[in-house]
């Protein structure tokens, strides 16, 4: 018969506490440790924990820290959750009393959240270094192919010429603006929730501002509700998250595209290629495919961990912790396998200059440069030059040409519209018509020519070099703040 006094049920046990455990020691172990040490230093700081008894706690906690075996550790149920495991563990070795004494003027739930956003900081950092990387491969080939002529397409069909350089360069000024909102919610991240205790902060004369800057958090977050009801936090981190791998998904889906057979306009190397089990003449650039499934993924789940708190209470829950925020660093495992793969596709990638050629010439992509040029040359409206170009296109196309050879159509058009031969020559008409003038003569601002990209390029760099010297100052930070409480943590054993 079960025995509904004695916690836990055995159920409950199995379905959610044992879960919960392995949660906390393979995910929070050493946040869990970090919190405690720099909470046990405020107490003694501030005068709540007299500095004898702080230093008995801190040598416990060490003894306990090094006596543990995570790996062996399993749910026996003596106790709730790992934080009891600690608090149970220190009452064994000082008692019941002195072991209490460090849980003073905090809660599981100010302990939560601060565990979860030390969770996610490390996440959104490593993050940042593969965007980063990403970002500095992407520019990196977007220089070297930035005269690389490409067919671009819109709505599936090939449309107009420009460079690798300049389709790239789009994707560069996407992920910085991406890299700009994961940065952004790391700042909402870098906020301690610790002194908040259950909801209200504690009536013990506690200095919140000290716990923050011992575990590295710029500072703390201001209202103690909010410190444990708001998962803003969580929500902005996996909404930032989503958009890079929706964003990239849709280059990766572009790759997909240029690498068929019927478009081959971009050469995937052998490194990326795996065959068919029964297609010899099969090159499957595989690692494509994997990229857009695993794009979809992380995007997936990141999404899904804003759906879990949809609609639920404004306060502390368990819908936004424990397992709910485990699943979430899922999201953050996959985006690092797209980015990284990426960051080593990109650079390995190059363009069919000769399949590119024939699509141009086929599909008379540059004829837009055509009407732009009878406008400047020949004083015609665009309208009128529009009508030109576009009879021109039509009769090299039913022809089975190319547009280089297109004059005597094109002269034609224009003799039946305007009601006189062109003074283009065939000479400037071959010209007009090429895909490199095409490309040249957009030097504008933004535009695919050389000069309009060698100032984006310098732009990029500004940009990653600034993010260089962010990165580098908030690791300078966190390493900083550690050794600090590694140093004031051991001072307290010293007066055990």
């Amino acid at each position: 018969m079960a025995d509904y006094d004695r916690f836990p049920d055995p159920t409950y046990a199995r379905t959610v506490l044992a879960p919960l455990f392995e949660g906390a020691k393979r995910f929070h172990a050493g946040a869990f440790d970090a919190i405690d040490r720099a909470h046990l230093v405020m107490l003694a700081e501030t005068g709540i924990l007299p500095a004898k008894e702080a230093g008995q706690i801190a040598r416990a906690l060490d003894r306990i820290a090094a006596g543990r075996d995570l790996d062996a550790m399993t749910y026996t149920g003596e106790v709730e959750d790992y934080f009891f495991f600690i608090e149970a563990e220190l009452k064994r070795r000082l008692g019941p009393d002195l072991g209490g004494r460090l849980h003073t003027a905090r809660s599981r739930n100010d302990i939560d959240h601060t565990i979860f956003k030390m969770a996610l900081r490390v996440r959104i950092d490593a993050l940042l270094d593969q965007m980063r990387d990403l970002a500095s491969a992407l520019i990196a080939t977007a220089e070297r192919q930035r005269d690389t002529l490409i067919v671009a397409y819109t709505h599936g069909q090939p449309a107009q010429p420009s460079t690798f350089g300049h389709y790239l360069s789009a994707a560069i000024e996407i992920l910085l603006r991406d890299i700009q909102r994961i940065e952004y919610t790391r700042e909402i991240v870098d906020l301690s929730s610790m002194g908040a205790a259950a909801i209200t902060t504690s009536g013990f004369p506690i200095d919140r501002d000290l716990v923050a800057h011992l575990l590295g958090f710029s500072a703390a977050q201001q209202n103690s509700y909010s410190c444990i009801a708001a998962v803003d936090y969580m929500t902005a981190t996996y909404a930032a998250l989503e958009l890079p791998m929706l964003h990239l998904g849709r280059l990766i889906q572009d790759l997909q595209f240029w690498s068929a057979f019927e478009v081959g306009q971009i050469h995937v190397p052998d490194a990326f290629v795996q065959i068919s089990s029964i297609m010899p003449q099969k090159r499957n650039p595989v690692p494509i495919e994997h990229l857009r499934h695993l794009a979809s993924q992380a995007a997936g789940r990141a999404r899904t961990q804003i759906s879990i708190v949809h609609n639920t209470p404004f306060t502390d829950m368990n819908d936004s912790e424990g397992e709910t925020q485990e699943a979430g660093y899922a999201a953050f495992d996959v985006a690092e396998r797209v980015l990284s793969l990426l960051t080593a596709l990109i650079p390995a990638l190059s363009i069919d200059e000769d399949r590119v050629a024939a699509t141009t010439a086929r599909a008379c992509i540059t004829i837009t440069e055509l009407a732009d040029t009878l406008v400047r040359d020949e004083g015609l409206s665009f309208r009128i030059a529009h009508e030109i170009a576009a009879a021109t296109a039509r009769a090299v196309v039913a022809s089975g040409s190319s547009l280089s050879k297109g004059y005597a159509p094109f002269a034609d058009a224009f003799a039946q519209i305007v009601s006189r031969p062109p003074a283009l020559s065939p000479e400037a008409f071959a010209e007009a018509v090429s895909a490199r003038n095409f490309v040249n003569r957009r030097d504008r601002f933004g535009g695919p020519a050389p000069s309009a990209l060698d100032a984006a390029f310098a732009g990029y760099k500004a940009a990653l070099a600034a993010l260089d010297s962010r990165i580098a100052a908030r690791r300078q930070v966190l390493e900083a703040a550690a050794a600090e409480l590694v140093t004031c943590f051991d001072r307290l054993k010293d007066n055990a």
